[in-house]
C-alpha cells in the first residue's frame, strides 16, 4: 500500500503545475475542445475576467490572472486572438479589384472583348453604307440620274489597252493553233522518215529513192522542231505579257474605276446635304470628310493608273518588236528552205534547241 502511494505521489509530481496548463492554454489553439479545457482549468477567461481570477480555479486561476493584469487593465493578453469560424469569409480574387462605390469590375478581357465586337459592328457598318452608297450610284449612271467623273484621255487610254489585249491574246490563241497543227505535221515527217529508211533495207531495187526520201524527212523534221522552238519562244512571250504584264495594270484600272465610283458617290452625297438646313453640323463634317477621303484615293489612283500605262507601253513595243521580227525570220527560213538562216536566227534570240519527244535518246554511257 505504501509502494502505491508513494507511486501516487511520484505520479503527481511529475504532471505539470495548473499554471502550466493555463499558459498553455495562452498560446492560443484553434481547436475548440481545448478551449472547453482552458475554461475549466483557469475559470471564466474573456474580456471581462481581466483581474484576479477566481472560482473553481483556485491558486492556478489567480495565479492567471496577476499574470494577466501586469502593464494596466486594459493590456492585451499574450495570447493571440483566436479566428471565429461560425462566419467564415470568402476570399476576394485579387484579379476583381473593386471600384470606388464598392462594385467589383472584371479585369479578364471582357472589356476589350467588348471593344472587339464593337470595330467589328462599326466596320460592318461603314462597309454596308458604301456598298449602297457605290450601287446606288451605279444604277443612277445607267438611268443617266447622275453624273460622272470623266477623264476623257485617260479612258481612250484604257479603252486603247483592252482592244490591244483583245487582239492580242487572238495572235496568241492562232499561233498555238497553227504550232500544235505544225507539231504534228513534224511528227508525221518522221515517222514518214522512219518508214522510208526500213523500206531502203528491204527493197534493194528502190533503195536509192528511199533513202533519198528517207534523209529529205530527216532534214524536215530537224529545221521543223527548230521553227517549233522558235513558235514556243514567241507564245510564251506573249502569253506573259498578255497574262501577267497587261492584266497588272488592268487590276489597278479596276480599282481607279472603283473608285471613281465611291468617289462620286459621296460627291452627291455632299451635294444633297449642303441645301438641307435641319443638317446637323457633326454629320455635315463627316460627310465633307468622305469626301475628302475619297477624293485623295481617286486622285491617287489615277495618277497610278497614268504611271502603269506609259511604262506599260513601252515595255510593249519592245517585246513585240522583239517577237515579231523572230516569228517573221524563222517562218521565212524554214519555208524557204534555209536551214542555215533558221539556225542563226535561234542562235540570235538566244533560243535553245528543244530535244524532240521522237529523238532517239543515246545510251546512258555516252551522256
Amino acid at each position: 500500500m505504501a509502494e502505491r502511494e508513494r507511486s501516487i505521489h511520484e505520479m503527481l509530481k511529475d504532471t505539470p503545475s495548473m499554471n502550466d496548463s493555463c499558459s498553455s492554454v495562452h498560446t492560443g489553439t484553434e481547436g475548440g475542445s481545448n478551449m472547453v479545457v482552458g475554461i475549466g482549468l483557469c475559470g471564466s477567461i474573456s474580456s471581462h475576467s481581466i483581474g484576479v481570477g477566481g472560482g473553481a480555479g483556485g491558486g492556478g486561476g489567480a495565479g492567471a490572472g496577476a499574470n494577466m493584469n501586469v502593464g494596466g487593465p486594459f493590456n492585451a493578453p499574450n495570447s493571440l486572438p483566436l479566428r471565429n469560424h461560425s462566419a467564415p469569409t470568402t476570399p476576394m480574387s485579387p484579379t476583381s479589384p473593386t471600384s470606388g462605390n464598392g462594385i467589383l469590375t472584371s479585369t479578364d478581357g471582357s472589356g476589350s472583348l467588348i471593344r472587339t465586337s464593337a470595330s467589328k459592328i462599326d466596320s460592318i457598318k461603314n462597309w454596308s453604307i458604301s456598298t449602297y452608297k457605290c450601287t446606288r450610284q451605279i444604277m443612277l449612271e445607267k438611268l443617266g440620274k447622275s453624273q460622272r467623273t470623266v477623264d476623257s484621255e485617260l479612258e481612250a487610254q484604257i479603252e486603247q489597252l483592252r482592244e490591244t489585249q483583245r487582239k492580242y491574246l487572238s495572235i496568241l490563241r492562232l499561233t498555238r493553233a497553227f504550232s500544235s497543227h505544225f507539231q504534228h505535221v513534224v511528227v508525221t515527217q518522221h515517222a514518214l522518215a522512219d518508214s522510208f529508211a526500213d523500206l531502203a533495207q528491204k527493197n534493194p531495187e528502190l533503195q536509192k529513192e528511199f533513202t533519198c526520201n528517207a534523209e529529205t524527212q530527216r532534214n524536215l523534221t530537224k529545221n521543223g522542231e527548230l521553227l517549233l522552238n522558235a513558235l514556243n519562244f514567241f507564245i510564251s512571250s506573249v502569253n506573259t505579257l498578255c497574262n501577267k504584264t497587261i492584266d497588272d495594270t488592268l487590276l489597278t484600272i479596276r480599282q481607279y474605276e472603283t473608285a471613281r465610283i465611291e468617289f462620286d458617290a459621296y460627291r452627291m452625297d455632299l451635294e444633297n446635304t449642303k441645301p438641307e438646313v435641319t443638317q446637323s453640323a457633326a454629320a455635315l463634317e463627316e460627310t465633307q470628310r468622305s469626301y475628302a477621303q475619297h477624293k485623295d484615293q481617286y486622285e491617287k489612283l489615277r495618277a497610278d493608273v497614268a504611271i502603269k500605262m506609259q511604262f506599260l507601253d513601252e515595255n510593249r513595243i519592245k517585246v513585240m518588236h522583239k517577237q515579231l521580227i523572230l516569228l517573221h525570220n524563222a517562218i521565212a527560213a524554214y519555208f524557204s528552205g534555209n536551214a542555215m538562216a533558221l539556225e542563226s536566227t535561234l542562235k540570235q534570240f538566244n533560243i535553245k534547241q528543244l530535244k524532240s519527244p521522237n529523238a532517239v535518246t543515246g545510251s546512258w554511257l555516252e551522256q
